[in-house]
């Protein structure tokens, strides 16, 4: 759990210096700072279950190490979701902004497969899912109250779920999403904590 001085820090804080992106004139705003300060404490919660997921994974189906199933990655051709936007010199709040929901949406339909393999696990599934949903709505409507631009990045010619050739593939490519989606959630992560930074 964060400190409450550091929550207070979060929420109150004016933010400064950020890179690439019009809102200056938000500094200090406190409907943007208690926005950021929900969604960081939102983000972590699904960061959160997404790891439980990934220990259902290991202790059902043995599959706890990525760098072990590379091979069969590779195979697989699961892409991870596009968040350049997001980072360092690249960094564009409303290019970001966009990114993130758009990936919370494709990691919602990706999910599915997930869902499948683990039928006696669907509530903890079903709840990521809602909240990726959730929070994209969230992202959605801050953008549109800020007056930002919202920009569709169309897919990268790849369909979100790759059609499984086996049990083991599917098993595999369910923790390979779940990896995926756990590397996208902690860089969204950081981007907020970057908006609402000192």
């Amino acid at each position: 759990t964060v400190p409450a001085d550091v929550l207070v820090l979060l929420l109150w804080a004016p933010w400064r210096g950020l890179l690439g992106a019009p809102l200056a004139e938000l500094s200090g705003d406190q409907d943007f700072q208690l926005f950021l300060h929900k969604n960081l404490e939102f983000t972590r919660k699904i960061k959160g279950d997404a790891a439980a997921l990934q220990r259902v994974m290991c202790a059902t189906f043995q599959l706890c190490k990525e760098e072990e199933l590379m091979l069969v990655r590779r195979d697989l051709g699961i892409a991870q979701a596009p968040l350049e936007r997001c980072h360092g010199r690249a960094f564009q709040a409303e290019g970001c902004f966009s990114q993130i929901r758009e990936g919370l949406r494709a990691y919602h339909g990706s999910l599915a497969a997930v869902l499948e393999l683990l039928p006696e696990h669907a509530s903890l599934v079903e709840t990521l899912q809602l909240d990726a949903a959730n929070l994209s709505s969230n992202i959605q409507q801050q953008m549109e109250d800020l007056g930002l631009a919202t920009v569709t990045y169309p897919p990268e010619g790849r369909s979100p779920l790759p059609a499984f050739s086996s049990h083991f593939h599917h098993q595999v490519g369910s923790f390979i999403i779940l990896a995926n989606f756990q590397r996208f959630l902690e860089t969204a992560y950081r981007a907020l904590r970057h908006l609402a930074h000192l």
